[in-house]
């Protein structure tokens, strides 16, 4: 018995040292709410980016695996079962409340970072911003103070709204629907709340809501609503309604205006969780960081599809105008 261990040990220093290093790499899995397609690739691209800034190059010091949930609750919540019962993960990156309240649903310890997320105090996910205490950290977007700010930004673009549907996911359970009232009261718009949870129902809301006379659109951050974006911007423009949005891949595709932090430098900063979780931090106790930066991006081109003729000093606050 001792010469056989011997020969074993004598046999298994003659292996290369990276066959040997490569027969457990650090498994890191990003768990994708939408579909691939759906998604702005340069969050993607710079999440490999940050990897890659920490020496997490997939294949070779790290093993790096994409799930995409293709926007269907029922397909997210298989997933995070599944990836909640494996052993072989080291990190889960993902992104809403969605995704992490299916997660932790699963009763699983693999540290989870949340590339982004709106509020994670609320739910539970963390007990603080500064001490998270659990198995979730990441970055928020500040959503909830933000959505207030968007309604304001539209009405200094458009100051003869006086009526504004808000379109809003009821799964995402009223996150950020008081400081839009705020606003609203001390703008002195009406707002219509109009909750959506499938596709089929995004047209009638439209139409109820053009019904009862809105003349504006603000939609709630919701990965829902995202992988919907394209549906949402084709109603707005057809009904003429001036819209904002969240995040720019909205205004890209075809929405007035957006307001808010540049979600691929966020994807990128959520590496560095995950360098730091692989070299044996607790999550608990990496504090969540907020966006350092917001953007304001206009589409010009949609601007004049509707008719509208910006105020020359809202458009100077414009981080990007798309002609």
């Amino acid at each position: 018995m001792r010469r056989r261990t011997l020969l074993a040990a004598g046999a298994s220093a003659l292996v290369p040292t990276t066959l040997r290093a490569q027969a457990r790499l650090p498994r890191i899995t990003y768990l994708g709410v939408q579909a691939e397609a759906t998604l702005d690739p340069r969050q993607i691209e710079q999440f490999k980016a940050g990897l890659a800034e920490n020496k997490l190059v997939d294949g070779r010091t790290v093993a790096v695996e994409y799930h995409w949930a293709d926007g269907k609750p029922e397909r997210l919540r298989a997933l995070a079962q599944s990836l909640g019962a494996r052993s072989d993960l080291d990190v889960i990156v993902t992104v809403g409340s969605q995704a992490a309240r299916e997660l932790l649903a699963t009763g699983t310890r693999i540290p989870i970072v949340l590339a982004i997320i709106g509020d994670p105090v609320r739910p539970g996910f963390v007990k603080t911003l500064a001490r998270p205490g659990g198995t979730v950290t990441g970055l928020s977007m500040a959503n909830v103070e933000l959505e207030g700010k968007r309604l304001d930004m539209l009405r200094a673009a458009v100051p003869s709204i006086t009526k504004v549907m808000v379109l809003l996911d009821p799964g995402m359970e009223g996150e950020g629907v008081d400081t839009v009232e705020h606003a609203a009261q001390a703008l002195g718009v009406e707002l219509v709340q109009t909750g959506v949870a499938s596709p089929g129902e995004i047209a009638p809301a439209f139409d109820r809501a053009v019904g009862q006379g809105v003349n504006s659109l603000v939609t709630m951050a919701s990965p829902f609503l995202n992988f919907q974006r394209e549906r949402i911007i084709e109603l707005a423009n057809r009904h003429r309604l001036p819209s904002m949005f969240e995040v720019d891949s909205f205004t890209r595709a075809g929405g007035l205006m957006s307001y808010g932090p540049g979600f691929a430098d966020m994807y990128r900063r959520s590496a560095g969780f995950v360098a730091k979780i692989l070299k044996g931090a607790n999550p608990g106790d990496l504090p969540v960081e907020q966006p350092t930066r917001f953007e304001l991006v206009v589409n010009m081109r949609t601007a004049r599809l509707l008719g509208l003729a910006l105020p020359q000093s809202f458009l100077a606050r414009a981080d990007e105008l798309i002609e």
